[in-house]
């Protein structure tokens, strides 16, 4: 008899129950504070008795065993995953997405949470992803699309500004310019095609309509066919308080967010999440795995700005503390295709997360500073850290720590995640104080 095989058309993963009283082995692919988050969650699950994380940071290493293979490294991964027959992997980060390694492990017998290539595309490509709303009339800015660097220029240099100037390709959440006028659009188109600020990502852009209002991020699990939304939160993207300065890869969260009411959500539901689920399917990509909404709530009702194919980063940080149910679980189920079987639950408590960025950011910065801890009441999940021979945390990248708070109330939550950063220190350290105040 043939084996049952999910949406994605690979054979159903058993579950965790064939591996009781054995070390079950799990795989996640990534360094930051989202799969710290991802790790200390999935760690709940008392059948899980070996975790393994590629490449890992200085903060995982009480959970898992950290190894030093880059995420995006396709034959060091599925060798590694061969040698120590790993039971599940986890694919986080968009670079190895839209790569195509869940596909790999996947041929070569490793079930994996996370979409493959061509699902992946609803982030790796923004032109794929504009294209697929218009043809399936799922609500987002009106847009041009260019692929020459004249005609782009010509076209910023007599539009009404602001306008939004996106790369098309991936660019570590930095790819989008907001420009207030002509002379910052031209600009921007400049540092994209011409200077290649982001490589490759940048030879198609997207210059998009201006949208205001409250953003949203949702992440959800789907199946390919059930979508079930998390907890709604907000990002706070710009380095400065006040939403000043550059765009960083989010300087902290709050969950939930307190503009995304039952009413906007249902319509979200109706008019975006489900209309994008089942275009997926038609285009012949289901998508199987974490789908992130990036919300605009315009007068008009609510827009989308961007799809993520994976988990954000710090929304993670500050959504699955509030996750009551068993993540793993869940992954197997979306992994599975039963998703409408499995309970996801989540608590009614508020959280802060608030990031602690090395001086410089999101430009040149140091590493190396050593990093000073304080109570440790609150949960601190590290991004960019490394350890020294003699044990010393230290700082190891941009944004270092997440100091995420849960609480009754908002409020709550924000000051007891500030209260624990002020107990943090290390040289040079950076961070918002106005993350939660909006």
């Amino acid at each position: 008899m043939p084996a049952e095989k999910n949406k994605r058309g690979t054979e159903k993963y058993e579950g965790t129950e064939k591996y009781e009283g054995t070390e079950m082995k799990i795989m996640i692919l990534g360094s930051g504070g989202r799969e710290h988050a991802i790790l200390k969650k999935l760690s709940e699950n008392k059948n899980i008795k070996k975790f393994y994380v590629l490449p890992g940071n200085a903060g995982m290493q009480d959970l898992a065993e950290c190894v030093d293979i880059r995420a995006t490294d396709l034959e060091g991964v599925c060798s590694f995953a061969k040698e120590k027959k790993i039971d599940f992997a986890v694919v986080t980060p968009d670079d190895p997405l839209a790569i195509g390694m869940v596909d790999r492990l996947e041929a070569i017998g490793v079930p994996c949470f996370g979409p493959d290539q061509k699902a992946a595309r609803i982030e790796s490509s923004k032109i794929f992803s504009k294209t697929l709303m218009v043809k399936y009339g799922i609500p987002t800015a009106s847009f041009r699309k260019f692929e020459n660097e004249s005609e782009a220029m010509t076209y910023v240099q007599n539009i009404s500004c602001p306008t939004v100037i996106k790369a098309d390709g991936l660019a570590l959440g930095k790819g989008v310019y907001i420009a207030q006028n002509r002379e910052e659009a031209c600009r921007a188109v400049r540092e994209l095609m011409e200077e290649k600020k982001f490589g490759n990502s940048g030879m198609k852009i997207l210059v998009e309509e201006y949208l205001t209002g409250p953003e949203v991020s949702v992440l959800s699990f789907t199946d390919g066919s059930t979508l079930i939304p998390m907890i709604s939160s907000m990002d706070h993207k710009r380095i400065g308080d006040g939403d000043t300065g550059p765009n960083t890869g989010g300087m902290g969260a709050i969950a939930p967010n307190p503009y995304y009411t039952k009413e906007i959500a249902q319509e979200c539901m109706e008019k975006i999440f489900l209309p994008t689920i089942r275009a997926m399917k038609e285009e012949g990509c289901p998508f199987c795995g974490c789908l992130y909404f990036g919300l605009m709530l315009t007068k008009d009702g609510p827009r989308v700005i961007e799809y993520n194919c994976r988990f954000g980063d710090p929304e993670t940080q500050a959504v699955l503390p509030l996750l009551k149910s068993d993540l793993f679980s869940i992954m197997e189920a979306v992994r599975n295709g039963n998703l409408a079987e499995v309970p996801v639950e989540f608590s009614e408590d508020h959280s802060c997360c608030v990031v602690m960025a090395s001086g410089g950011y999101p430009g040149n910065y140091e590493k190396g500073k050593v990093i000073r801890f304080g109570s440790g009441k609150e949960t601190v999940y590290h991004a960019g850290t490394g350890k020294t021979e003699s044990g010393e945390i230290v700082t190891a990248g941009g944004r270092v720590l997440g100091v995420t708070a849960v609480r009754h109330t908002a409020e709550e939550a924000r000051k007891a995640s500030y209260d624990a950063v002020g107990e943090i220190s290390f040289e040079g350290a950076c961070y918002r104080h106005d993350i939660g105040t909006k």
